[in-house]
């Protein structure tokens, strides 16, 4: 079996690695310079024709015309990797639910943390509501997983884009910040240690 994830630095990338660093899931990292464009360059645009990162061959998934499945989108590659190398499909919903919390997180909390006048407006509710999830433990079967490295890459983000934002309203939004940044694996792929 043998798992390529194209990235590069200051892409999505970061997630699916972390995620296999974590699941100790064998991989290997074709880097890219977006500054040379070497993700415009056709070699790349042959495995995601809109040249975006990351991307992920897996040759032990085979497509319709039986070549190893190819995917691009860091939240298809996390449900990938969660439900064919993780283990994490447990129960029939467990999909469901791990691809809705890694749509949120793609979706409505990056929106809510980068656009700015969605910062003021929808943040702090998602923030007060996430706050109170995140109390309960982790998002899916009580063991960290693809919704939980969805979600924590993104919270962490505030930290790292805004380092001043104020977070004292979400005590466990806060905690889960700095646990995140304090695991192996995660400094291992942000370069923290």
């Amino acid at each position: 079996m043998a798992i390529i994830l194209y990235g590069g630095k200051q892409t999505r990338a970061s997630m699916p690695r972390w995620y296999m660093e974590e699941m100790g899931i064998p991989y290997e990292l074709v880097e890219l310079s977006l500054a040379n464009g070497q993700h415009l360059k056709d070699d790349f645009l042959a495995i995601n024709p809109f040249g975006k990162l990351p991307a992920m061959k897996d040759d032990s998934v085979l497509d319709a015309n039986n070549q190893p499945l190819i995917l691009f989108e860091s939240g298809a590659i996390l449900l990938h990797l969660a439900e064919h190398h993780g283990a994490e499909i447990l129960r029939p919903g467990d999909r469901s639910l791990i691809s809705q919390w890694t749509h949120f997180a793609n979706s409505t909390l990056a929106f809510a943390i980068f656009v700015p006048d969605q910062k003021t407006k929808i943040l702090p509710r998602l923030l007060a509501k996430l706050n109170s999830e995140i109390a309960k433990g982790y998002f899916i079967n009580n063991k960290w997983g693809a919704a939980d490295c969805a979600i924590s890459s993104y919270l962490a983000y505030i930290k790292l884009f805004f380092p001043n934002e104020d977070l004292g309203a979400y005590p466990a939004v806060e905690s889960l910040i700095q646990a995140t940044r304090e695991r192996p694996a995660y400094k291992k792929i942000m370069g923290l240690s």
